[in-house]
């Protein structure tokens, strides 16, 4: 990992806390990361996120999209926030100090909060609340506010939507070749 990338993001030290991008992440120019913020190869940060690791840390995995608008911080005591390889987080989300693992889903609008864990593909759907400490299981569906399970999801469904972080990589890769601003 280094400690600084381009194209793009505003990235702020917070004392000793630097973030650490590893060079094959995209980074988007008006997401801003503040502090002990690690961002995995591959992985890409949109538009107008804030991923802010100033008081634990904020890890994220490989080939991890995080869309745009999403809102990523931590809190005190032991509550990092760490999310995992090829994990999606749609557009306005707000992730807090939680554990998202391996190819987690989070919905649109979707609000995972402190302690929580969202376990190896599992889904929280749109606009879904998952309140502290809660857990959603691997492959479970769960939507609502307060988030509640509405089924388990087969390895067909799991992998109809696995296509998205893939995606989510070539459009990274075509803005870091052709991204550029207009005179």
């Amino acid at each position: 990992m280094r400690e600084t990338q381009r194209p793009g993001g505003l990235l702020y030290a917070l004392g000793d806390l630097k973030p650490q991008i590893d060079p094959t992440a995209w980074i988007a120019p008006t997401a801003v990361l503040i502090g002990d913020v690690r961002v995995g190869p591959g992985s890409n940060i949109w538009f107008n996120c804030v991923l802010r690791g100033d008081i634990n840390p904020v890890i994220v995995g490989a080939r991890t999209n995080i869309q745009d608008g999403t809102v990523v911080h931590v809190a005190y005591e032991k509550y990092p926030a760490i999310i995992g390889d090829d994990v999606t987080i749609g557009h306005a989300a707000i992730i807090h100090a939680c554990t998202l693992e391996n190819r987690a889903f989070i919905g649109m609008g979707a609000t995972v909060l402190d302690g929580a864990v969202v376990e190896e593909a599992g889904l929280l759907g749109a606009r879904g609340l998952l309140g502290p400490g809660k857990r959603i299981g691997r492959q479970e569906l769960w939507a609502g506010a307060p988030a509640r399970l509405v089924r388990q999801m087969s390895d067909e469904e799991r992998d109809s939507w696995g296509v998205i972080g893939p995606r989510y990589v070539e459009l990274a890769n075509r803005y870091r070749e052709g991204f550029r601003p207009i005179d």
